[in-house]
């Protein structure tokens, strides 16, 4: 950061560990003996798309990949807000492979200039009760927050706050809860 940039108020974004994905699977495991919530196999990396070659065959290399594992399948979906989503599917519900191949797809992107338009990556969880779980990864912050939606543009906050206190000392979390963005139907939520 230089002198104009403090001076000024302006701070460097911290940047992303994509690393901090292998955290989950541990973690996954926490909130699972804590609260019941399980892994329902799917999870999803968002990113803001580029028209252009190198970011198609960036694309193309990290489906390319994950498509060689016989038990995931990864599916693209446009949300309507300008970002594609890649939604990964493991039919056994492994934490660990699902997220090694969020991580092949960030990977992807990283490796040919476009970590600046990774949004986020999501993994999936539900109960016996039937609510929906994600743990969001923000990539421009470097930290992790709990989204549970609960209808039409609500939100369960007392359950998220809850998950925050069960994961706590084993995710980096985002302190300003007013940075917990909503993700209303994000693709893969419902799977």
């Amino acid at each position: 950061m230089g002198f104009f940039d403090a001076l000024l108020g302006r701070s460097t974004p911290k940047r992303a560990n994509l690393d901090d994905l292998f955290a989950l699977p541990p973690a996954a495991l926490t909130l699972q003996a804590a609260t019941g919530f399980v892994p329902t196999g799917a999870g999803a990396v968002a990113f803001r798309q580029v028209e252009g070659s190198a970011f198609r065959t960036a694309e193309q290399e990290s489906v390319a990949l994950i498509g060689s594992d016989p038990a995931t399948s990864v599916t693209q979906v446009n949300d309507g807000f300008g970002y594609t989503w890649q939604v990964i599917t493991d039919a056994n519900r492994d934490v660990s492979n699902l997220v090694t191949n969020l991580h092949a797809v960030n990977a992807a992107l990283v490796a040919q200039g476009f970590d600046t338009m990774l949004l986020c990556s999501t993994v999936y969880f539900a109960d016996p009760e039937g609510r929906r779980l994600a743990l969001v990864y923000q990539y421009k912050r470097g930290t992790y927050y709990p989204f549970a939606q609960t209808g039409p543009q609500q939100r369960d906050n007392s359950l998220e706050i809850q998950v925050r206190g069960v994961l706590a000392s084993e995710l980096p979390f985002e302190a300003d809860t007013s940075r917990w963005s909503a993700l209303w139907d994000a693709p893969g939520l419902d799977r």
